[in-house]
């Protein structure tokens, strides 16, 4: 009985933490629910105890706690938190919820109760749980960031559980619910769900990380506070107040970045930043604040040329801000200096729900949605949350149009998925681009800032080539619909002989009915002969539109106008667009290769032909390998 009135005080203790942080932004109505919602819950979950063997209580308490105090939600979301796991776990329903709570809290537990667990095997019920908590984004995002702070405390207190379940919701947090707080804006909430499912998937290069991180702290202590301090006192002398120190990056980020880069720990770079965190003074603005900061630290350090970030008028989209610079320490090594006001610091914790205007939110939320919408109307299963998953982009970059609009794109994200984003039209199309003014390929990376201005041709469509270069899901599902649209080939060809309409070919049936082309010199066709001859087929292989990829090599004297001439040959005369080229010259001699499409064997006889009686030209070959 000793053991149930300490656990008494407990749950008291840590409940009255819930009420006194809502309680200064809270009516006393509101209060009385909030009371009344604990109380509801402490004897729903009163017979049920955790795996700790806590009673079950103290994690809604928990969630509760980290509703009210870390992410700072509404009342109504505080009062799901306490109720979460009422219905899924204790015979109470929603109707009752809905009499006691009203509907808006009956929505957010009915979001946050698990699909039912005897509808559907464990693989799909952990995506039809994904699906549900999305699907609710459609009408409100709150049931995520309640059910973020459940996963917060469940991985908070995942060591009580059994390695193999440790596994799977670690794999879940770091596959799913890290990468989706940080779309949600909530830095401080993805970094600490990063690293608790680092340290139970991979507790060894955990604890190896975390001892070198723990190492270089003591080793680098002194020259770090020195350069702490010289920062500090240069802003002190103008006059600046703000908060200074050194922060380390965590143990995943460091793993993270040692597998990016392929360096060691001691080569690894920026293990460690410096922070300021400002006070706006009175009568000034944030980014003149932030700049004046800047303009203060590089006329006493030198500054890193390239290595100034401007996340303040170019926010991620998931709403970060801040002024990164890299100054050099009197110890000779770069350090990489964050500079933020106390506000985008705060916003860090509290992420998208309460950083910006009720207009940014909506708009950010109408494009999750609609990204959403279009996986779940092509998507199913596995392939819908490994779809959901790719666009949570875990880093953004902002690029504009020639007239200066916005469009956020993943890194790594191409012109061709910059054009997508404008429109599947213009992405379909895309010819060309000019980024910052200067011609590219539309397969070109983009970087932050860049400016671009794609050209388009009604005769340009998607190709393979051009899927495996986009990112985004918008881009990739673009390109895959309409390569699904095209009518499938009758035949596969042989990749080593590569026959064309009019060469004598014959058929090959696979064993799954499918028909491959071979020419009747081919190598592999004689084995197979040889070997299978019953799966011999006649075939009737007659152009019907198609280009096929082919390329010469070519031998000539060099002479003036010689390439003029060929390419004259071949795209003039023969109407073909050239591909490629290469060529070079050694001695008077040139060795050229050129690339083009063409629709049949006797088109390229004709092709071959005509080169062969240009001037200078000795010899010219179809190249197979």
């Amino acid at each position: 009985m000793e053991v149930k009135k300490d656990y008494q005080g407990i749950i008291e203790k840590r409940a009255k933490r819930v009420f006194d942080a809502m309680a200064p932004r809270t009516s006393e109505a509101d209060m009385i629910r909030l009371k009344d919602a604990f109380e509801l819950a402490r004897e729903a979950h009163a017979p049920q105890v955790r795996k700790t063997g806590e009673p079950y209580i103290l994690h809604p308490i928990a969630v509760a706690t980290i509703a009210a105090e870390e992410l700072r939600l509404d009342i109504n979301s505080v009062i799901a938190a306490f109720l979460h796991d009422v219905v899924e776990d204790t015979p109470h329903s929603i109707e009752e919820i809905q009499i006691r709570f009203g509907e808006d809290v009956a929505y957010l537990v009915k979001v946050l109760t698990k699909p039912d667990k005897h509808l559907s095997p464990e693989k799909s019920k952990q995506v039809d749980n994904f699906r549900q908590m999305l699907n609710s984004m459609q009408r409100d995002i709150r049931p995520i960031f309640v059910k973020l702070a459940d996963r917060l405390h469940n991985m908070r207190t995942l060591s009580s559980m059994k390695p193999h379940k440790q596994m799977k919701i670690a794999g879940e947090t770091d596959y799913f619910y890290a990468p989706l707080a940080n779309r949600l804006g909530l830095y401080y909430v993805k970094t600490e769900l990063e690293n608790l499912s680092f340290k139970f998937r991979c507790p060894h290069d955990y604890e190896e990380i975390s001892n070198w991180i723990e190492l270089d702290r003591r080793q680098q202590k002194e020259r770090l506070e020195r350069f702490r301090q010289q920062v500090q006192a240069t802003l002190m002398a103008s006059g600046i107040e703000a908060h200074v120190a050194i922060e380390y990056r965590e143990p995943y980020s460091i793993w993270r970045k040692m597998r990016k880069y392929g360096d060691d720990f001691n080569h690894l770079k920026y293990r460690h930043f410096t922070e300021i965190i400002f006070k706006v003074p009175e009568g000034s603005e944030e980014k003149e604040t932030a700049l004046k900061i800047y303009s203060i630290l590089t006329d006493s350090f030198r500054e890193k040329p390239g290595g100034l970030s401007n996340y303040i008028d170019s926010p991620k989209e998931n709403g970060y801000q801040s002024l990164h610079v890299k100054l050099l320490a009197d110890f000779g090594r770069w350090q990489e200096v964050h500079i933020s006001s106390r506000r985008m610091s705060e916003d860090s914790h509290r992420g998208l729900d309460t950083r910006h205007s009720q207009e940014y939110i909506e708009r950010w939320l109408h494009k999750f949605r609609s990204t959403l919408r279009d996986i779940g109307n092509h998507e199913t299963g596995i392939d819908f949350m490994e779809k959901v998953t790719a666009s949570f982009y875990n880093d953004d970059i902002m690029v504009f149009t020639p007239r200066l609009k916005t469009i956020m794109l993943p890194q790594k994200a191409c012109v061709l998925d910059f054009a997508y984003e404008i429109s599947t039209e213009t992405g379909d199309h895309a010819k060309y681009a000019r980024v910052n003014g200067f011609l590219a390929p539309v397969t070109s990376p983009l970087q932050r800032g860049d400016v671009v201005e794609i050209f388009t041709d009604p005769e340009v469509v998607p190709t393979f080539e051009r899927l495996s270069a986009v990112t985004t899901y918008k881009a990739r599902n673009a390109i895959q619909t309409y390569m699904g649209s095209i009518p499938k080939p009758k035949f596969c060809r042989c990749g080593f002989c590569k026959p064309i309409p009019g060469e004598e070919v014959i058929g090959f049936l696979e064993d799954d009915n499918s028909l491959t082309l071979h020419k009747r010199d081919c190598p592999i066709a004689i084995r197979l002969a040889s070997q299978r001859g019953d799966r011999i087929q006649s075939v009737d292989y007659e152009p019907d539109g198609t280009l096929y990829p082919v390329t010469l090599t070519i031998k000539a004297v060099d002479r003036i106008h010689l390439f003029v001439d060929i390419a004259d040959c071949i795209s003039k005369r023969l109407n073909l667009n050239m591909t490629r080229y290469d060529a070079s010259c050694k001695d008077y001699i040139v060795s050229m290769e050129i690339s083009f499409g063409i629709h049949s064997y006797e088109e390229l006889e004709t092709i071959m032909n005509s080169v062969s009686q240009i001037s200078g030209v000795d010899e010219v070959k179809r190249k197979l390998d």
